[in-house]
């Protein structure tokens, strides 16, 4: 709870400025609110400000109430990943939804060894493996598309505990799978899990997160996803030599499921969701642990002064409103199009694979696969400890647009690795070098183009579109991970494995061209900064007027 202070009548522009008491908020709202104000049932006001000043104390501090500039102003309110605990808690177990995702990206590209041991119809064919690999992809692709709408109807907080609960069951039912059709099954169940986590964990961390510090903590949720592909690979390697190997392997995921669903019962819904189902005293006590009383003070002004729009907005929007609107159209562009190029540029592959693409390199050892694996996903963990602090220092954009200008050249050397130790097969001299084009992809797609894509669909997007844009950019992933899981090994044996880092490598010189026409800075921008800034790309400068005459 907020300690006893008076929140006293301030110098607002309004003449009928109302204050909060934080120690009285049973008392009555003051007479004559002025209509602009929040009118809620909760039994505390928000301020009222003035059509010419909103969310302002004077004309020459109007960066105050969540803009950027407001840290430049108030360098000692600023808060730092190691000032506050109780945001590194909040980060760490929503991020748990992200190293479930990681986990099951990885565990399988191993499991999957076995499964062909244990069925033979497996082993014979490969659209049998792409399907059990795929499966969870489909499901996925169910979830995102409804975890937006979970989201804005239930809030972040019941919609993590659903994934929760549904990946755990298809965890068990996987690891009991008489056939590979009931493993196919629990794929699907798992699959939808991570499909809400997918949407629910950048969103939660995104709306409780400083400005200041929000790139970094939704890209912990990236170093979640890594860290669960590393901790898969781990649980893979220990599992190697106990009977019924893979039924362990995938059985385990349900763990961080289950530890997260008790977690998750312990902490608040998000602030901002809150504030937006008029829930204003549970969102003040959730900010009163992230901020200090004087920036909690302009915080809680800044939510109430945009309180009212957003609520009119979100009531009326609907799924094709995404697309009638121009700056809604290009928010959803940019993000959108970085989720499928960062599937298209190969990580899927790279992920589900890797254990295969070692073994067709020239290194039939499962052991030694699955080791040579777990080198490439401890680059991958270091490399998203990279990116946190590099996509708050460089920008998403410039991050993004290097990142992939290094994935260009690692694929060319995987490609170049391919060809020749096909050509010279006898002597295998050249699987290394695929090894080392594979380690070099994932050292430069691991600090960008690994955190980019979620921490910008995070931020990109107005409060009333958010759940909606976050759940159907989300959608575009995992279909883009269908499309590249289920036809590569199709498309490994109609050109060569060499071939397909080639077709790869094309692929990542559009999505550079993509990202520096398309994808615009919004490093240390508020999330209503960078509201405004998709209107100037769509109608100009002067956007208000420009749109008024546009329609």
């Amino acid at each position: 709870m907020i300690p006893s202070r008076k929140w006293s009548s301030l110098p607002l522009s309004s003449p009928n400025t109302t204050a909060w008491t934080g120690a009285s908020r049973s008392s009555p709202s003051p007479p004559s609110p002025t209509p602009s104000s929040c009118a809620s049932p909760s039994s505390w006001p928000c301020t009222a400000t003035s059509p010419a000043a909103p969310w302002s104390r004077s004309s020459s501090s109007r960066a105050l109430f969540g803009s950027s500039g407001y840290i430049e102003l108030y360098p000692e309110r600023k808060v730092s990943f190691f000032k506050n605990p109780y945001i590194l808690a909040l980060t760490a177990v929503a991020g748990i939804g992200g190293l479930l995702f990681g986990y099951d990206t990885g565990v399988i590209s191993g499991a999957l060894l076995y499964i062909k041991d244990d069925f033979e119809e497996v082993n014979q064919s490969s659209f049998l493996q792409e399907t059990i690999v795929s499966m969870a992809l489909v499901g996925a692709i169910a979830g995102a598309a409804v975890g937006g709408w979970i989201n804005d109807a239930f809030g972040r907080k019941k919609a993590t505990l659903v994934a929760d609960v549904v990946f755990a069951f298809g965890s068990f039912v996987m690891a009991l799978a008489p056939d590979p059709y009931v493993l196919i099954s629990g794929r699907l169940l798992v699959g939808i899990g991570v499909g809400v986590a997918s949407v629910t964990a950048p969103m939660y961390i995104a709306e409780a997160s400083p400005s200041e510090i929000r790139g970094g903590l939704v890209s912990t949720n990236v170093l979640m996803i890594t860290g669960g592909q590393l901790l898969s690979y781990l649980i893979n390697l220990a599992f190697t030599r106990v009977p019924g190997t893979w039924r362990w392997m995938l059985g385990v995921a349900s763990v961080p499921a289950i530890i997260q669903f008790v977690l998750m019962l312990c902490l608040p819904e998000s602030p901002r969701w809150l504030f937006m189902q008029n829930r204003k005293d549970e969102a003040v006590s959730v900010l009163s642990k992230i901020y200090d009383l004087d920036r909690l003070e302009d915080e809680v002004e800044y939510y109430c002064a945009q309180l009212e729009e957003e609520l009119e907005k979100q009531s009326n929007v609907r799924y094709m409103d995404v697309f009638k609107t121009k700056e809604i159209r290009l928010a959803f562009l940019a993000g959108a199009g970085l989720q499928a190029f960062q599937q298209f540029t190969g990580i899927s592959i790279v992920m589900y694979y890797s254990p295969t693409i070692i073994e067709m390199a020239g290194f039939h050892s499962n052991q030694l696969a699955l080791l040579l694996s777990l080198i490439v996903s401890s680059l991958n963990a270091v490399g998203t400890i990279l990116g946190i602090y590099l996509i708050d220092y460089a920008g998403r954009r410039k991050l993004a647009l290097i990142s992939l200008s290094g994935v260009v050249i690692s694929l060319g050397v995987l490609s170049a690795g391919s060809f020749l130790d096909a050509s010279d097969s006898q002597n295998g001299n050249y699987g290394w070098l695929a090894v080392l084009g594979l380690a070099m992809y994932i050292s430069f797609f691991a600090p960008g183009m690994g955190p980019v894509p979620w921490t910008v669909n995070s931020e990109v997007y107005p409060q009333e579109y958010r759940g909606i844009c976050g759940g159907m950019s989300a959608t575009v992933n995992w279909i883009s991970s269908v499309i590249m899981s289920q036809s590569f090994l199709s498309v490994s044996d109609a050109v060569g494995l060499g071939g397909s880092f080639l077709i790869l490598a094309g692929i990542a010189v559009f999505a550079i061209l993509f990202v520096a026409l398309f994808v615009p800075e919004t490093k240390q921008l508020t999330l209503d900064e960078v509201e405004q800034l998709w209107k100037e790309r769509a109608w100009g400068k002067d956007h208000k007027r420009e749109r008024e005459n546009f329609v």
